[in-house]
């Protein structure tokens, strides 16, 4: 499995966007500043959310309210590290694959943030009510956890 895992990583180094992004002195840190940017409105949509459900901020809306008004930014957000993600990753694969850093933020980021986020973000359309439940409450405070984990190792991977 991890020799075929190289073999995808040497081929996406080998590809235009690798080969732009590890050789181009500009390319790399401008996609960075992409990435980052929609990890900004990933994260900013995400945890505006979240901390309505902890009852922080103004209550003009309800948490079903919130989370309709910011589902299409958070979703824009997301594409945005995901492309941006990927276009980094496409440059230095090989360095990456290998990496515990990015391992640690693969194995949080998919099967457990990211689903925690879809069923959080589904559940919060439900909650129609000013003050959201106790379980939206634990909900959002593990999120927030979450991400914390996720991007504290994502900030352990050297940069290259």
């Amino acid at each position: 499995m991890h020799d075929m895992v190289i073999a995808i990583a040497k081929w996406l180094e080998g590809t235009s966007w690798g080969l732009m992004a590890r050789e181009s002195p500009w390319a790399y840190p401008f996609v960075q500043l992409i990435h980052f940017t929609g990890l900004s409105i990933w994260l900013g949509t995400t945890f505006a959310l979240d901390l309505r459900l902890l009852g922080v901020g103004h209550r003009r809306s309800t948490p079903a309210q919130l989370a309709q008004g910011l589902f299409v930014w958070n979703w824009l957000g997301f594409a945005i590290v995901l492309a941006g993600g990927f276009m980094l990753f496409s440059g230095l694969a090989t360095a990456f694959v290998d990496n515990p850093a990015f391992q640690w933020k693969l194995a949080m980021f998919v099967p457990l943030a990211l689903v925690w986020h879809v069923v959080l973000q589904n559940r919060a359309r439900t909650w129609k009510s000013p003050e959201a439940p106790a379980i939206a409450k634990l909900a959002a405070t593990g999120e927030i956890l979450i991400w914390i984990l996720v991007v504290a190792a994502a900030v352990q991977i050297p940069n290259y």
